[in-house]
């Protein structure tokens, strides 16, 4: 299933000029109950990819980088870091995916998501699959 950002598909066109990466929400249903995860995503990574023989042989200075950096898109088959919903996904079972924020700077990124992991109080919940916020507040403070 794609990703949706204000209730339709998303696609390569929509991404705004300058944005990092966003924050998203996934929910799918396990044995019989909805379970969520919020977590945040870049666009795109960068891949260090090796001169081949001819372009190594043009190199005359041993200072010189032997690799470009290259950018490629990274969300599109994105199924979040946490290993329920990876092997959800695995094992066929269907995963909503939502685009909450684009984000425009790591920082914003990383404010936001944590912003919306307190809100949404993921720690204490039970329907929230998150066991930590920025690896410093553990989880579970689950309601009894």
């Amino acid at each position: 299933m794609s990703w949706l950002y204000q209730g339709e598909k998303f696609n390569n066109s929509m991404i705004p000029k300058n944005a990092e990466g966003f924050v998203y929400e996934m929910q799918a249903t396990i044995d019989g109950k909805i379970v969520k995860y919020i977590g945040k995503k870049n666009f795109y990574s960068s891949v260090k990819k090796r001169f081949g023989k001819r372009a190594l042989a043009q190199v005359t200075d041993k200072r010189t980088k032997k690799y470009t950096v290259v950018k490629k898109e990274s969300y599109e088959n994105y199924y979040s870091s946490n290993k329920v919903l990876q092997e959800a996904h695995k094992a066929g079972i269907e995963i909503r995916r939502y685009i909450v924020r684009i984000c425009f700077s790591k920082t914003e990124l990383t404010y936001f998501e944590v912003k919306f992991q307190f809100t949404r109080e993921v720690l204490e919940s039970d329907d929230f699959l998150n066991g930590n916020i920025l690896g410093r507040f553990y989880g579970p403070f689950k309601k009894q």
